[in-house]
């Protein structure tokens, strides 16, 4: 309903200014990003949250059914610290995967703007988490929640609402205590979430290795991303899981990656040709890029003291940063 509101509203009128905040359309400047990356504004969006990095990603799904990175928006505010939501008065921001629907949008929200993230959902319910109203949303102030300054609130919700005009039914969002890669999560071998959190990041590494919307399914007090069940019926979400089989995850490589690999590599490293990927990559020196003849001793350090836990991670299966 809104969302049909909204785009006519943006249709017939050049100045938003008069508009209340949830009819705001767009901007100028971000239709026209999204133009050039090739992209429109009813195409699905899918979000993830970076609670260490405070970022908040929304993502693109094109034509060709893969997402593609719109824009990175800075988190104004969020309250307590790594680690999930566990109950009500916590003031924990929950970490986890949900699903937002078009109910979910609040246009009259105490804090300007807001979206309820689905917080407790079939994994937080199943482990009797408590809790409720734990949303998106304005005015830069937390109490459990992931805050945003309002202009930047606006435009999610924007981003949110052409969405579901445009044929979405539900947007999933990723919320993670920092980014997923195998180094971050060896520094933190020792939290009490590590298991938790060693789950979450199938989530992530599907997502970041194929670009596509991962599908989960909850039992056996775990998240399970894209289990392939019999007969297609999910789990009870309080009991273990049955037999299932994953679905294969077929690596994704933009165009312009495509591209890359057919340009000169004589002043690349050679590892940027040979092992295109997503996230961290460390830095490879061939002849045509020399580094130090002597290592960093910092650097050094810093690998020495990592090493201990990049290998408790490896004990826990392989990964794809």
């Amino acid at each position: 309903m809104w969302a049909g509101v909204v785009v006519l509203a943006a249709a017939t009128s050049g100045c938003s200014a008069y508009y209340p905040p949830h009819m705001r359309p767009l901007s100028a400047k971000t239709r026209a990003l999204m133009a050039e990356k090739g992209m429109t504004e009813s195409q699905p969006i899918l979000i993830r949250v970076f609670k260490a990095e405070s970022e908040l990603e929304v993502w693109k799904q094109k034509d060709d059914g893969h997402f593609y990175h719109l824009k990175t928006y800075p988190i104004c505010n969020f309250s307590g610290g790594l680690g999930p939501k566990q109950k009500q008065g916590d003031l924990q921001a929950p970490e986890g995967f949900y699903l937002v629907d078009e109910k979910r949008l609040n246009p009259k929200s105490h804090y300007h703007l807001s979206f309820n993230i689905g917080y407790p959902n079939a994994y937080d319910r199943a482990l009797k988490r408590t809790g409720a109203n734990l949303m998106v949303h304005g005015e830069c102030k937390s109490r459990g929640c992931y805050a945003m300054t309002d202009a930047v609130i606006e435009e999610i919700y924007a981003l949110a609402l052409e969405a579901f005009a445009g044929g979405q039914e539900k947007f999933q969002i990723h919320a993670f205590p920092f980014r997923m890669t195998t180094a971050n999560l060896a520094a933190h071998t020792d939290s009490p979430w590590f298991d938790f959190w060693v789950n979450l990041k199938e989530g992530y590494d599907y997502f970041e290795v194929t670009r596509l919307e991962p599908t989960f399914a909850v039992c056996g007090r775990r998240y399970v991303v894209n289990g392939d069940f019999p007969g297609g019926t999910l789990p009870n979400p309080k009991r273990a899981c049955p037999r299932y089989s994953k679905l294969p995850m077929v690596a994704f490589k933009p165009k312009t990656e495509r591209r890359a690999v057919a340009q000169s590599t004589l002043a690349k490293p050679l590892g940027s040709v040979m092992d295109l990927q997503f996230g961290e990559i460390t830095p490879v020196y061939n002849v045509m890029t020399l580094g130090p003849a002597t290592p960093d001793p910092k650097e050094k350090a810093q690998k020495e003291a990592s090493a201990d836990g990049k290998k408790k991670v490896a004990q826990r299966g392989s990964y794809a940063d």
